[in-house]
């Protein structure tokens, strides 16, 4: 249910959760999730920033905006924890370092993704795009984009990300004077997301084992994209949707009063939601497995999957994320022996065992 604890604070688009926590609304350009919320956590040394919203301007403006409207600076900031490396979350650290000194924590999973997008030069990116969708099946018309010299050249985000000078690890408190603030390692979204656990009493008292900041892991109306974890130099076969549940599951048991994710609002009944989003992938893979009565590439089972619109309505980048979670959803059912692939077919296809 959604939290009715937080307050507006002396600004718009900026709330007062209580016990030295706020939030502020920093703005996603062009991206139907609207915004990052970024939290504002006072400590005996100055605030501590969780996450810091998109490299952009108008995303800039309102974060410093913002912190004014709570009665401190950009200048002032002790700190910054990373709950994951996407550019709506840390796109903002490099400038906010910049400005006040601050260091920039995240987990060492998602550091060493930071390090790798830094180093490789984008025409490697669209290189090993074009093959990974070339192997999932998709049609030559989608593929040629990424193979033509106009597109390689735009810019696309988070190509020069900052890197992290702390790393967050997993179970110990960080190192922020006078709060209690847990690492709860939780890959799925990413291979280093984490959620952080204020292990403090609720300043409303609600019931529950204090207040949880849960990034993209855990959202109230929503659900995380949870694809396959992209990295040209690294083979690995990973199981990014098996590593998203059993961390949903690590954190419902936790029991937290409140949580306050990075996007839409502060919720409660973090067990109940966790709930609903093991049964929802639960019954994606059932659907799945209804589809592969008949050998399926990876690109022919996202056309045929339930999305928010219809395929021929989703936009072509949105295209490549939805093929990258059919995988994942593949992978997992693949790992529980639910499905496998046709031994010689290529592109490779899949069938219900």
């Amino acid at each position: 249910m959604k939290s009715s604890q937080s307050s507006p604070a002396d600004g718009p688009g900026t709330f007062d959760h209580g016990g030295g926590v706020r939030s502020l609304r920093v703005p996603i350009p062009d991206n139907p999730l609207g915004h990052t919320l970024v939290y504002v956590v006072d400590t005996d040394r100055g605030p501590v920033l969780i996450d810091t919203g998109w490299d952009d301007p108008s995303a800039w403006e309102a974060l410093t905006s913002g912190l004014a409207a709570c009665g401190t600076s950009v200048e002032a900031l002790h700190g910054v924890v990373v709950t994951h490396h996407h550019p709506d979350h840390h796109g903002l650290s490099g400038k906010v370092r910049e400005a006040s000194g601050a260091w920039v924590a995240m987990h060492a999973a998602d550091a060493a993704i930071v390090r790798r997008t830094r180093g490789t030069r984008p025409e490697r990116w669209y290189t090993y795009m074009a093959d990974k969708l070339t192997a999932a099946g998709a049609p030559e018309e989608h593929i040629a984009p990424l193979r033509t010299t106009r597109t390689r050249r735009r810019t696309l985000p988070g190509l020069a990300p900052a890197l992290p000078d702390r790393e967050i690890v997993p179970g110990e408190f960080l190192d922020l004077p006078g709060r209690r603030l847990r690492a709860i390692w939780t890959p799925g979204h990413t291979p280093g997301h984490v959620c952080l656990h204020l292990e403090e009493e609720h300043p409303a008292r609600l019931g529950g084992h204090g207040r949880l900041f849960s990034g993209d892991h855990l959202l109230p109306e929503i659900t995380p994209h949870i694809g396959l974890y992209e990295d040209p130099d690294d083979d690995t076969v990973t199981d990014p949707l098996g590593d998203y549940l059993d961390s949903l599951e690590r954190v419902g048991r936790l029991g937290p009063a409140e949580i306050l994710p990075a996007h839409q609002h502060a919720f409660t009944d973090a067990p109940s939601r966790v709930r609903e989003l093991l049964a929802h992938h639960e019954d994606r893979l059932t659907g799945l497995l209804a589809l592969l009565s008949v050998p399926l590439t990876a690109w022919q089972v996202a056309e045929r999957m339930e999305w928010n619109r219809p395929w021929d309505a989703i936009p072509y980048g949105s295209r490549n994320i939805a093929v990258s979670e059919a995988e994942a959803h593949l992978r997992r059912l693949v790992k529980q022996g639910r499905a496998e692939a046709v031994t010689g077919s290529e592109p490779v296809t899949y069938m219900a065992v």
